[in-house]
């Protein structure tokens, strides 16, 4: 078929990589910055000229890098929102990341329609501080004027694709993009404009969403767009998951989430029903105590790393001669504890030495994910094996614990940009489809990740242990706290 190329606009920077449209080997690639304006401040700024996007795009493509390729997919951090006017001109900068100004946004928006509850039922999620239409909230209350002006809404990867385009009259997204606004249902496959009204104060415009091998159109030089998608949709689509593979991502907070057939309707909203790049759904579960436990864990302990860290737990055995930690450093989101603390539990004379407290650390931060995967699993959705990733999945203490606790096969795949990848796929699918060799139901089938693979083995019992001694203390702790 040729060549395709994929495009990730993260937030930090443009990854392009160049791939043979049959087998997703990688010809090429590129790599630029976003350009970075205004002072330095605390963490990335929330609000970001989406010119900058367009910018490092243009420098990574750089040198040539697309010539010959003949469909391009785009990827793009998730939850940032463009509002454009009615000439579609940006009405302010792109509201990105999680945004902690909108959290009072968020608590308003679950009260107006009436809880929690009435939130899952209508779109499969509960408003949070980083999502769209927790951002339109925040816009309507604080920047009124901006709010009024407002008539149409992008994601990144959507205005992306729309500027590739040449800004046409359509407007284009995705089924995995529109699952994260806060505004489509993944159970329905429709927008929820009322909710948009709730939040905006007024209706808008909302971009078409088309199936996953639909292109979003061509440039007059004949190079195809695919319809595009969110950046974590990109990356599950690159990493090649299917039915019974779940995806653990271990940054500051962690993450689980999981191919299924159908969408999950989570009362508790515990579950965010979001869509994937194939036409199936990838429900979450989100915890926010992951890497920032160890790293906390690395400081309390006067060690440099988390590599030093980890070598100090790999000192001490599987349960930490009893030494339980219940992660729940900055609050926790699953089980639903937003304003708790961690809890130390088990100390006895032979347990206070720093390898077992190291140890806890790394059990504690796994458990709390295994507490996520079993809220997926207690909803039907099979696990078969757990791709993690993350830099700290390559760390010993993580690798020789987590398939005991996970109680399955656990994949660490080579470092690689595999949301760029997954856009290219797209890309590729959208050729295909378009040219009548591949099924638009069927996506090309790409080599899958290199990676390592980690058995459960003889582990597999005393791990379970482990577990169900960290089980023991939640339920003391916290009673009841992660029952449906």
């Amino acid at each position: 078929m040729g060549i395709v190329a994929g495009l990730d606009s993260s937030p930090d920077f443009t990854r392009i990589v160049v791939c043979d449209s049959d087998t997703g080997a990688v010809l090429r690639q590129g790599y630029a910055p976003h350009p970075v304006d205004g002072p330095e401040g605390v963490g990335r700024p929330s609000d970001v000229d989406p010119q900058a996007w367009l910018l490092s795009l243009g420098e990574a493509a750089g040198g040539g890098l697309l010539e010959g390729v003949q469909a391009i997919g785009v990827s793009a951090q998730q939850n940032a929102v463009v509002p454009l006017d009615a000439q579609g001109g940006t009405v302010r900068p792109a509201m990105v990341g999680g945004d902690k100004r909108t959290q009072v946004a968020a608590a308003d928006l679950v009260d107006a329609l009436g809880g929690r509850e009435a939130w899952a039922q209508a779109v499969g999620c509960v408003p949070q501080a980083a999502q769209p239409v927790t951002k339109l909230r925040w816009l309507a209350r604080t920047e009124p004027e901006n709010a009024q002006r407002t008539a149409i809404l992008l994601q990144a990867h959507d205005w992306l694709v729309w500027q590739l385009l040449g800004r046409p009259v359509r407007r284009t997204t995705d089924r995995g993009g529109a699952s994260g606004t806060g505004y489509w249902s993944a159970a329905t496959g429709a927008y929820r404009p009322d909710l948009v009204e709730l939040a905006l104060g007024h209706q808008v415009m909302l971009p078409e969403v088309i199936g996953p091998a639909d292109a979003a159109g061509t440039t007059p030089e004949g190079l195809m767009i695919s319809v595009g998608t969110g950046e974590t949709m990109a990356a599950a689509f690159g990493l090649g998951i299917g039915l019974g593979d779940a995806v653990v991502s271990l940054g500051a907070s962690g993450s689980v989430m999981a191919v299924h057939p159908e969408a999950l309707v989570d009362p508790t909203g515990m579950i965010t029903a979001l869509a994937d790049a194939t036409g199936m759904h990838l429900p979450v579960v989100t915890t926010l105590n992951a890497v920032r436990t160890l790293r906390g864990a690395a400081e309390l302990l006067g060690l440099p790393d988390l590599e030093s860290l980890s070598d100090l737990a790999m000192k001490s055995t599987p349960g930490s001669h009893g030494l339980v930690l219940l992660p729940y450093l900055e609050g926790e989101r699953t089980p639903n504890l937003p304003h708790t603390a961690g809890t130390l539990a088990g100390l006895r004379r032979e347990s206070m030495k720093p390898e077992h407290l190291a140890r806890a650390a790394f059990e504690g931060m796994l458990c709390g994910l295994a507490d996520a995967l079993d809220v997926l699993r207690g909803r039907g959705v099979e696990v078969r094996r757990v791709f993690l990733l993350g830099p700290a999945a390559e760390l010993p203490a993580v690798q020789a614990a987590a398939p005991s606790l996970f109680g399955t096969q656990v994949v660490v795949p080579q470092p690689a940009d595999y949301a760029a990848i997954g856009a290219a796929r797209q890309a590729a699918w959208a050729l295909g489809a378009s040219q009548g060799t591949l099924d638009a139901r069927t996506p090309p089938a790409w080599q899958g990740a290199v990676a390592q693979v980690l058995e459960p083995g003889e582990e597999l019992a005393v791990g379970q242990a482990v577990r169900q001694q960290f089980v023991a203390v939640r339920e003391q702790t916290h009673p009841g706290a992660l029952r449906p």
